[in-house]
């Protein structure tokens, strides 16, 4: 059954409500078009109800605003992650555009000019536009471990951590030297025995350098903007930002950080001097994929089921662009204080084909 929604032009159908999608519907809503905004769960927070209960935004209140509302609280705290799914469902609220709950987008297809978007409810939607904005959390990634197949003890991914007490007296491993393996390890580290693995040493950044959070120096400097290309030439490997407590821990011994292991052998971790031991976990912190495998059908994805696109505009259809990708124009751009950004680069010229196309039709 195809539903012809009851807009001309059709609506801009976009698939995911959370940060990326509720910014991007207010952003299609203020050009005078018509969002719809598809989420395949229950609630208008993406994938932030999802993380482990203890995760804190690692830029302030001031600096994790979506346009059009700011955070609420002390300007200079850090939101935990329930103040920001109340902040999001708030800001969705406040948006006055549908958004359907329980509807996962399964396919989209071209149709003529505009798209057609089949969802889990059966029914096919017309769209002249479609923002992708689905992220990247449903598609953790666990990298290939020699003997992985062998290990007897509990090995995750980040994306299925909670909390620490239920790991209490393991022997736990976490891999990845990010934000989320510092925080998640750190906080294991009162509960169990811990070991970072990383394939290079940690990076800490100062929090706040000369009592400013970081992210202030990052706005003033223009660092939050830089392209890319730019970013891969100046960082080299992950950051973490610290108050001064992981690194204190590190150092002071309450976990420790070792090369990565070379495999994995039963219950047992073969390090990278040939030393073993018996580990109960293995929390793998290794970040995540883009999550469009409802495109994979239209031809937009390549050979990896990554989207071909430049600054978030797709290069195989007019009419399609992404927001919420990792390094998609910026260091920023995956984040509360990016999307922006990043939304106003590409729905413009988004409105102007939906627009264009329509007349083109003579609708």
């Amino acid at each position: 059954m195809i539903v012809d929604m009851p807009t001309a032009p059709d609506p801009i159908v976009i698939v995911g409500a959370g940060q990326s999608g509720l910014v991007a519907a207010r952003a299609v809503r203020n050009a005078g078009l018509t969002p719809l905004v598809l989420e395949a769960s229950d609630r208008t927070a993406g994938s932030w109800p999802h993380y482990y209960d203890s995760l804190t935004v690692f830029s302030p209140a001031r600096y994790s605003s979506l346009p059009g509302l700011d955070f609420p609280g002390d300007p200079d705290h850090y939101p935990s992650r329930d103040e920001v799914v109340d902040y999001l469902e708030n800001y969705a609220k406040g948006l006055d555009v549908e958004i359907r709950t329980g509807t996962r987008a399964d396919c989209v297809d071209r149709d003529g000019p505009g798209f057609l978007v089949h969802v889990s409810t059966g029914e096919v939607m017309r769209a002249s536009g479609v923002v992708a904005a689905t992220g990247s959390f449903s598609n953790p990634y666990l990298p290939p471990i020699a003997g992985g197949e062998t290990f007897t003890g509990e090995l995750l991914h980040v994306a299925s951590y909670r909390e620490p007490k239920a790991f209490r007296d393991n022997r736990v491993i976490v891999v990845g030297g990010g934000n989320s393996a510092i925080q998640v390890g750190h906080e294991l580290a009162e509960h169990a025995r811990v070991t970072l693995a990383t394939l290079d040493p940690i990076h800490f950044l100062a929090q706040r350098p000369r009592g400013r959070d970081i992210h202030y120096w990052a706005a003033q400097s223009g660092f939050d903007a830089l392209p890319p290309a730019w970013l891969a030439q100046m960082v080299q490997g992950p950051l973490v930002s610290d108050d001064g407590a992981y690194s204190s821990a590190l150092e002071h011994g309450d976990y420790d950080r070792r090369p990565m292991f070379q495999t994995l052998d039963g219950d047992r971790v073969i390090w990278a001097d040939n030393s073993s031991e018996h580990v109960d976990v293995i929390i793998f912190a290794t970040g995540y994929r883009p999550s469009f495998d409802y495109l994979c059908a239209l031809g937009a994805l390549d050979q990896h089921d990554v989207p071909v696109h430049e600054g978030g505009i797709s290069l195989t259809h007019p009419g399609l662009v992404y927001l919420g990708i990792e390094f998609q124009r910026s260091f920023s751009s995956n984040t509360l204080r990016g999307v922006g950004r990043d939304a106003d680069y590409v729905i413009p010229p988004l409105v102007a084909y939906a627009s264009n196309a329509v007349g083109t039709l003579g609708l």
